[in-house]
């Protein structure tokens, strides 16, 4: 099989609050899934757009610890699938690819070269796939597999998504059932899933398979699961004037409140590592909305991190796609067709403040579509456009 190696892809997120301000020109400068009528406007705009959300998002950080904990959760995540691999007697070397930050892709890429790795497995760390996380990092990595001719002799595999491995469906069932074990009725607690949410034109429009893998892994998990709790399936991080995936998770935690929910376990399920969606937005912004709805006992699940049983999900993966025929970058879901990207609501902006967004592109649409049309006093159905 020759040396074999595991790329894993990340978003990436800023490691000190000196970083923050490069990442975020780093999201808003990607030209990918913001097509602007000016080439020489992109990054000019990045420019402005990073500058005046660098205080705001040093803030949040600053509750979580003065940075994002996902790439030390990350490479941790490498290292204990180095040791799974290895004593399921699978030898590979793990690299770690971030979208946005160190370390880059481009970097991972340049290692492996660097290695002489002659069989490699893609695997995102997005259980679900979107076209906007995993299909943001195939289309760079296309791009760079055609661009560099030392690439071309290294056989690869990529792994879409793997929502449906029974190991990762165990894992998240074992960290849901230690929190409601903490409770004095345990199946009397509300089960809260609160997925990152994205634009609904990429599902409607564009084709997106996430909101349809999203609902089933949640049915999967509660099966998995196998308790009487009643659950309920919302979306997250909503920033913008377009409408996103619903219900959202603020308008749901309310509206339980109002049912007169009391206890409740908060799973992050389109997160398999601590980061500030899941440490600052769940744990401050949504706790204080929830306890404001009279929801007073306020637990949340963990993300996998590094529980065994999540990472024998990743070894099983790996160890599958190397024994299966190899799936190429050009064959996973792409976008169909061009999605616009306008208000398709009421003009209103999301409430929360988080910086680092699953996918930082998308959040800001809304206010980049905004700043273009003051800027250029053109419309913004014109102007934005999605490949």
């Amino acid at each position: 099989m020759g040396r074999v190696g595991v790329l894993l892809l990340n978003l990436g997120g800023p490691d000190k609050l000196e970083d923050v301000g490069p990442f975020l020109f780093n999201l808003f400068s990607d030209p990918e899934i913001i097509r602007l009528p000016f080439r020489w406007l992109q990054k000019p705009l990045a420019w402005f757009i990073a500058s005046r959300r660098t205080k705001t998002s040093q803030e949040n950080y600053k509750h979580i610890g003065g940075g994002s904990p996902l790439r030390r959760i990350t490479e941790a995540q490498g290292e204990a699938l180095k040791e799974q691999l290895k004593d399921l007697g699978q030898e590979a070397n793990i690299y770690v690819g971030m979208r946005y930050w160190h370390p880059y892709t481009e970097e991972a890429i340049a290692l492996l070269t660097q290695d002489k790795i002659e069989q490699l497995v893609i695997l995102p760390l997005y259980p679900q796939f979107s076209i906007s996380t995993s299909g943001s990092s195939f289309r760079l990595l296309e791009r760079l597999w055609q661009e560099n001719p030392k690439l071309q002799p290294a056989e690869y595999t990529v792994i879409p998504s793997w929502y449906k491995q029974s190991n990762y469906l165990q894992a998240m069932a074992q960290l849901i059932a230690q929190e409601l074990d903490q409770f004095p009725n345990p199946d009397e607690v509300h089960i809260f899933f609160s997925a990152h949410g994205v634009p609904k034109s990429y599902v409607e429009e564009a084709g997106d398979p996430y909101q349809q893998e999203i609902e089933e892994c949640t049915v999967l998990i509660m099966r998995t699961l196998n308790r009487p709790n009643a659950h309920t399936l919302a979306y997250q991080s909503r920033v913008g004037p377009v409408e996103w995936l619903q219900p959202y998770t603020e308008d749901a935690l309310k509206e339980l409140g109002a049912k007169g929910v009391q206890d409740i376990v908060v799973v992050p399920i389109s997160f398999v590592s601590e980061h500030i969606e899941t440490l600052q937005e769940i744990d401050i912004e949504y706790r204080e909305i929830a306890e404001e709805a009279g929801i007073h006992n306020f637990r949340r699940a963990p993300a996998p991190n590094t529980h065994p049983v999540f990472i024998r999900a990743l070894a099983d993966l790996v160890i599958d796609s190397l024994q299966k025929p190899s799936l190429k970058l050009s064959q996973v879901t792409q976008m169909k067709k061009k999605v616009k990207m306008y208000p398709q609501e009421r003009w209103e902006w999301g409430i929360t403040t988080s910086a680092e967004v699953w996918n930082g592109r998308i959040a800001m649409l809304g206010f980049i579509a905004l700043i273009i049309e003051l800027v250029t006093g053109r419309g913004l159905l014109h102007m934005i456009g999605l490949l």
